[in-house]
């Protein structure tokens, strides 16, 4: 389960991906099978994949226990090898790293 507060230590990446016309399904099963890959990786703490209601935006919200570990989870051939489908089915993808600033409730 995600757990967002302020003085956690986790690294966060939101990733926001725009499917092609049509394709938010095949895209979000894509991140779905590529998600259930990551949670087996050292270092997962958890991954949320939330679909846009606009029917093309998808975004994927992860937490991981070291920026390092992310990485070298991003780097894992298998991941390396499903990664490229996503491009397939996706007119833009664009991970970032983030802190949280502040939670209210």
């Amino acid at each position: 389960m995600p757990e967002i507060r302020p003085d956690n230590k986790f690294v966060i990446q939101i990733t926001t991906a725009e499917a092609e016309e049509g394709k938010q399904d095949q895209l979000l099963a894509l991140m779905t099978e590529r998600a259930r890959f990551m949670a087996r990786q050292p270092g997962f703490v958890s991954i949320s994949l939330h679909r846009g209601l606009d029917g093309r935006r998808i975004v994927n919200y992860v937490q991981w226990a070291s920026r390092e570990q992310l990485i070298a989870a991003h780097h894992t051939p298998e991941f390396r090898q499903k990664w490229s489908q996503v491009g397939n089915v996706s007119e833009e993808i664009e991970p970032n790293l983030y802190e949280v600033a502040h939670v209210e409730g």
